[in-house]
């Protein structure tokens, strides 16, 4: 029935399930750059833990969106979603490479 679907706590929401795949990787992130980052240029090592905690914070954020209004849900969503990977990506490819040009899709997240 309808209201099955409508209800936030009877069913996952895809926010839900991708703050959990967002939420698991930036702990894998964070674990990895703290065991292969260890003898890089500390300015790169710190754009890495930016990201990481950058990722941690839009996590949260990320699960609290099935609890506003189904369009605002799908926008702020969609939002964070895309956001979090334009910037925390973009940021680990600028830490693991050491070269700053990586960073240019940071500012659209």
């Amino acid at each position: 029935d309808s209201d099955h679907y409508d209800h936030p706590h009877k069913v996952m929401s895809w926010q839900v399930r991708v703050a959990g795949v967002l939420g698991a990787t930036s702990v894998g992130t964070g674990a990895a750059g703290a065991h292969l980052l260890g003898d890089r240029d500390p300015t790169f090592v710190g754009i890495w833990k930016t990201a990481v905690q950058y990722q941690q914070v839009h996590t949260l954020a990320m699960l609290a969106t099935p609890l506003a209004s189904p369009r605002a849900r799908l926008v702020a969503g969609a939002c964070f979603a895309a956001g979090t990977t334009l910037f925390s990506g973009a940021n680990y490819l600028v830490a693991w490479h050491e070269d700053r040009t990586y960073g240019k899709p940071a500012p659209y997240g």
